[in-house]
């Protein structure tokens, strides 16, 4: 407890140092708990489920992937089609619907822009990730958002973000100007917000308004289809409760002569996010490879630059406390200690501060990537920080340490002499 005291006075030494540090601590650990929790959520979203296994169908030869909507109803089943063929235990189709409020083309920004899911409502319920794990009063809130977009197919629900961008609020109308389906333009009633967090930049609207716009297309254009009226369908995401049951749902749809013109493919659904991740590659492994080990890097210097400060400030006191019998490991163990309590103190701090200005005050990370619009500070961060401050003070406070332990009397005090 003596070297214990001895340690936390020689923190409160210099205040001003001792504060200078901290903040530089706290300020890179958040940087490192902000990358982590963004490589944190899509590893943990590329990994293979053993139960309520999801799966992705696309177009095989095509990016963007485009469909004929008239594929929908089969592949939600899985093309099963025989007595002992696999069915899905749920399904939902995308459509992906983005627009302008602003008519004139040339004023699209992203104030007046955006993209929205087209889908069956009710699959906002049991399909959508997290949104089937809401607290009881958001998800009877969700739910009557859901019925009412049942009976009003031009309803729309959209995430705190897009309305804050758009200036709109829940009730009032908006009209959306197609741009991937031009002249299809869509009035939409805005019933709800998504809860906040993941869904903050998300919108979601009928499929029903979307295909009758394009059924209706033809006859104000000279009985013409719309160019996109044979490709409606983006994805179709498919549950099955096991690999064995997807594996066996796989090889009847590609099996089925009916998805050969366009091809299509079934992946599971790390896999399929993972292809979508393949554009932010580059970014990503710079987050995981470079970023991050800079920061931790950073730290270790700035917290090597503080103790090496300290340690040449008290070169007289360590040849005194040699004098009265302090071995040499005691040195090494009280300048360790010094930068440890500051690196795990401030890491704390930092990881706790994170967690809850990111996760309650702000409602997620705002950082889109494919079609992740927010990410949250995971639970597992609240021992990242201390752990890193640790890691990062014991690194930059072991050579300044050695030189404490090897402090000559004889030379400390010839000097003064």
């Amino acid at each position: 407890m003596k070297y214990l005291r001895l340690v936390f006075d020689n923190v409160r030494r210099n205040p001003v140092r001792t504060l200078l540090t901290s903040l530089g601590t706290i300020v890179l650990v958040l940087v490192v708990t902000l990358v982590w929790s963004i490589l944190w959520f899509l590893d943990q979203a590329t990994q293979e489920k053993n139960q309520d296994f999801k799966a992705i169908i696309t177009e095989r030869w095509r990016i963007p992937s485009q469909m004929p909507y008239a594929y929908a109803s089969t592949l939600r089943e899985a093309a099963a089609r025989n007595p002992g063929d696999v069915r899905p235990t749920d399904s939902m189709t995308w459509t992906f619907f983005g627009g302008t409020t602003d008519k004139n083309p040339k004023e699209r920004s992203r104030s007046n822009s955006l993209f929205a899911f087209a889908m069956q409502p009710d699959k906002l319920l049991t399909m959508m990730d997290d949104l089937d794990q809401l607290p009881p009063d958001e998800a009877q809130r969700l739910r009557r958002a859901v019925d009412s977009m049942l009976a009003d197919r031009t309803g729309i629900v959209l995430g705190r973000g897009r309305l804050k961008e758009l200036n709109k609020r829940v009730g009032e109308t908006l009209t959306l100007y197609g741009i991937n389906y031009k002249d299809i333009d869509l009035e939409l009633k805005i019933i709800d917000e998504f809860p906040p967090g993941r869904y903050d930049e998300s919108a979601v609207f009928n499929i029903d308004y979307l295909q009758a716009a394009l059924d209706a297309y033809p006859a104000k254009h000279a009985n013409q289809k719309h160019p996109m009226a044979e490709k409606s369908l983006n994805l179709v995401w498919l549950k099955f409760p096991n690999r064995e049951a997807f594996n066996k749902a796989a090889e009847q749809i590609m099996n089925d002569p009916a998805f050969s013109n366009p091809a299509v493919k079934i992946e599971t659904q790390a896999a399929g996010i993972s292809a979508f991740l393949e554009a932010y590659r580059d970014l990503l492994w710079g987050m995981r490879y470079l970023l991050a080990p800079m920061m931790i890097v950073i730290l270790s210097l700035v917290i090597m630059n503080a103790i090496s400060i300290s340690v040449r400030e008290r070169m007289k006191e360590f040849a005194v406390m040699k004098v009265l019998g302090f071995q040499p490991s005691h040195l090494l163990l009280f300048v360790l200690g010094e930068a440890i309590v500051i690196g795990a103190t401030s890491g704390a701090i930092s990881a706790i501060g994170t967690y809850w200005v990111v996760n309650v005050f702000y409602g997620g990370l705002k950082f889109p990537i494919a079609f992740f619009g927010s990410f949250f500070i995971p639970d597992a961060a609240l021992w990242w920080g201390p752990i890193v401050g640790t890691g990062a003070a014991f690194a930059g406070s072991f050579f300044p340490a050695l030189q404490a332990q090897r402090v000559r009397v004889a030379d400390v005090f010839s000097r003064i002499g």
